[in-house]
């Protein structure tokens, strides 16, 4: 990678609460800048994966795919803070999954999906964490003036991610970003953990500060004029270019340099256009395809008892059901007419209505 500085932190419009930019727009960008990688890390949620790793490839760029996650220190609490998880491989990329899903199912408030910080002890395993910058809890415990209590949780988090920690640190015109800085650099230096620039993007260009602010608004039920609204971004949120990235960090280097170790740390491949379906299990003496074979033939064993006398027109029900037998295996489907076989006639045996419907 030739480019010095890669963007880890950008939220699309498929974050649904603060990001603007769309998938497409924001690949041509990149491509523009000639950065050769970029990073999504939507709030919560995996939306835009497949869109952008897709539009990513066809334009030579490396996609990072990752995801910001509201911390809470148990399933009680709703006092949350930032975290960024970037995939290294397909472990940490299945491990992201898990963690979405189960906030989604078993962590939700008010539409909401919190992610215990317990859990990352289960599902922590390729995946580089990133701070959040002053909204992580560190970045919050320090801006306290808890700087012991900071200091326990990088050690909790180093315990989870090892070598793949990293204080994010940012510059875009927000209180507390320089106090912050100064002291995970500090702490940084003492407990030997790699610092990360990142711009926290929210929208390509400056001048689209305005249209964020209104789908902020939206989002939160204020109009942009009401006095009361939290002004929770600035104009400093954009995609801004490697030049500027160096410049801005021009003291600490190290945090532009360490994009591109990350970007070389992240080596996720997707194999897309393949059905997957989880496997049907069959009695012994039959694979998937047999069993299919067989249930369908004892079926039409049944469906046939009133044209018992009439031999011609069941032999016509039987060729038609090899011909359609034939085409289902070839297509490598068995496995998914027995798993929707199995559900329908559990429900028929429940007195479950089936609708003749399809699909």
């Amino acid at each position: 990678m030739s480019a010095t500085f890669i963007h880890l932190n950008i939220h699309t419009e498929y974050s649904l609460v603060d990001g603007l930019i769309r998938v497409e727009d924001l690949i041509t960008a990149v491509s523009e800048a000639k950065m050769p990688a970029v990073a999504i890390t939507e709030q919560g949620n995996m939306f835009s994966v497949i869109k952008f790793y897709q539009a990513a490839e066809n334009y030579g760029i490396k996609p990072i795919i990752g995801t910001e996650l509201r911390i809470i220190e148990d399933e009680k609490s709703r006092v949350s803070s930032r975290l960024s998880l970037l995939c290294q491989n397909l472990a940490g990329y299945q491990n992201l999954t898990r963690l979405i899903t189960r906030s989604y199912t078993e962590c939700q408030s008010q539409g909401v999906a919190y992610v215990p910080k317990q859990w990352l002890n289960d599902y922590g395993d390729g995946l580089i964490a990133l701070s959040g910058g002053r909204d992580g809890n560190i970045g919050q415990a320090i801006l306290s003036g808890k700087y012991e209590h900071a200091r326990l949780l990088l050690i909790e988090w180093q315990s989870v991610f090892r070598d793949r920690f990293y204080f994010e640190i940012q510059r875009t015109n927000h209180t507390g970003e320089e106090e912050y800085i100064h002291s995970v650099i500090d702490m940084a230096g003492k407990y030997n953990i790699p610092v990360v620039a990142s711009n926290d993007v929210r929208f390509l260009t400056s001048d689209a500060y305005g249209a964020h602010e209104a789908r902020v608004c939206i989002q939160q039920g204020y109009t942009l004029n009401d006095p009361r609204r939290p002004r929770m971004y600035s104009q400093q949120q954009y995609l801004r270019s490697s030049e500027e990235m160096i410049s801005l960090f021009q003291d600490i280097p190290e945090a532009v340099e360490n994009t591109l170790k990350i970007a070389q740390r992240c080596n996720l491949e997707l194999t897309l256009g393949k059905s997957y379906l989880p496997y049907f299990p069959v009695p012994n003496d039959y694979n998937q395809d047999e069993w299919l074979r067989h249930e369908a033939r004892e079926g039409l064993k049944l469906r046939s008892i009133p044209e018992q006398s009439n031999q011609e027109k069941i032999q016509e029900y039987q060729t038609r059901l090899e011909t359609e037998l034939d085409v289902i295996v070839k297509m490598g489907f068995p496995g998914y007419f027995l798993i929707v076989a199995d559900f329908i006639q559990w429900a028929k045996a429940h007195a479950i209505p089936v609708g003749p419907g399809r699909g």
